[in-house]
């Protein structure tokens, strides 16, 4: 792979996921509009420096009636009128898409300084009408429509796919659950840090923790939440202007060492044969989530999870986290188990895995996911992730995903500060 240059990763801001937008009387260009105040304000970063902007958005035209979501942004400040902007769609994985978009003109030359905006605001609609709008980030006709609650079916598959490949009990995920709720308690700006759960929560069954679909009960479930990340990419040039005008050095910013991007079959049953042909082969039954990793190991020059100090991972369900802590390469296939049952993904573990509280304690605005992962890359690698930080964090992964792992993208995070 062709040598990259480096983009630095500025900072940013997320908006309090706990919040209900709709209830307060907001619209989507209030979201917006905190989301970039916010980011300005914690950077120091002119408006007037901005080149482009990327925004990243499932499904606004349904949530909020509002498309169009590039040009909205220049709403926010005379300054940015005339820069060129664009909104990205990828199901879940739509602001990490940004992200890549953002990076790759920065690296081609093109600007110096772009805004990541991830936004999705979702409690506008009941949760029946919202669970249809989430069904088209799946082949809507073939696998959702008339279908209660799709996507936590779909996840449920793939809980039914390890039962049948590897065996697969329910403690381990929720262990998992337990584990993202522990840690979001710790985050200020989780939409689940004054809920009440715990692994015997999420081992009842009942009313208060009902099946939702197959394996997947509600505490097996990421949040509907309204939320807005930005972010801001630079080039080394930027970078070391802005270092020198607030006295930073260059070596304590952090940057985007490697990326990986794939994109699987969207049906789920094209996925269940992919799977069963893996495991008859010895490898990981995801093959398009393992090759984004692998590739985001590649272009960073590193060997796998062992140079990793934490993953922000795409824990839509616990399923998906289960899949992921052997996909990155911490077990074998069909081994995940083990990494839960020895403590490895907790904080302070051999790996964390989602010390901010992950998409099911953090929330999941589903457009703002992935930008919201790599800001907490960023505050882990500045020393700035406060009750959830890990001890001496230098490199963080993060993997989001669109769909029933159809989009996959990989962000590898470095900092240089003790080299």
């Amino acid at each position: 792979m062709a040598k990259q240059k480096r983009i630095y990763i500025l900072g940013g801001y997320q908006t309090d996921f706990a919040r209900n937008w709709s209830k307060e009387g907001k619209n989507i260009q209030a979201l917006m509009s905190e989301a970039m105040d916010g980011s300005f304000n914690a950077t120091q970063i002119d408006p007037k420096d901005v080149e482009s902007i990327h925004v990243g958005n499932f499904a606004g035209e349904l949530y909020a009636m509002q498309g169009h979501l590039g040009a909205m942004t220049v709403n926010y400040s005379d300054e940015l009128r005339g820069v060129p902007t664009s909104r990205h769609e990828a199901a879940c994985a739509s602001s990490a898409i940004a992200a890549l978009m953002a990076r790759t003109e920065i690296e081609a030359g093109h600007y110096d300084l772009s805004l990541v905006l991830g936004v999705e605001l979702m409690k506008s609609v009941d949760s029946k009408t919202g669970g249809d709008f989430l069904g088209t980030a799946a082949w809507y006709d073939k696998e959702a429509k008339g279908v209660q609650f799709p996507f936590p079916k779909l996840f449920g598959r793939l809980g039914s796919v390890y039962e049948e490949l590897y065996g697969l009990k329910y403690d381990y995920l929720a262990e998992i659950s337990d584990i993202n709720y522990e840690n979001a308690r710790k985050n200020p700006v989780a939409q689940t840090r004054d809920w009440y759960m715990n692994k015997a929560h999420a081992l009842s069954r009942g009313n208060f923790n009902m099946e939702v679909g197959g394996i997947i009960h509600i505490s097996d479930c990421s949040q509907v939440t309204d939320g807005a990340v930005g972010l801001f990419l630079a080039s080394e040039k930027y970078a070391k202007s802005y270092a020198e005008k607030h006295g930073l050095k260059l070596k304590n910013i952090p940057y985007i060492m490697g990326w990986g991007h794939t994109t699987a079959p969207i049906l789920f049953d094209v996925k269940t044969e992919e799977a069963q042909k893996a495991k008859k082969e010895g490898q990981y039954i995801l093959p398009h989530t393992r090759k984004a990793i692998t590739d985001a190991y590649s272009r960073a020059e590193i060997k796998g999870p062992k140079d990793l100090d934490l993953v922000e991972t795409h824990d839509c369900f616990t399923t998906s986290e289960y899949a992921a802590i052997e996909h990155f390469g911490l077990t074998a296939p069909g081994e995940a188990y083990k990494a839960i049952e020895s403590g490895d993904i907790r904080i302070g573990g051999k790996l964390p895995f989602n010390p901010s509280g992950g998409l099911i304690g953090v929330g999941h605005p589903v457009g703002a996911t992935g930008t919201r992962q790599l800001l907490d890359a960023y505050k882990q690698l500045t020393g700035n992730a406060g009750e959830t930080q890990v001890e001496n964090a230098k490199i963080a992964a993060t993997l989001n995903i669109g769909g029933s792992a159809t989009t996959n993208v990989v962000h590898i995070i470095g900092v240089d500060k003790g080299k």
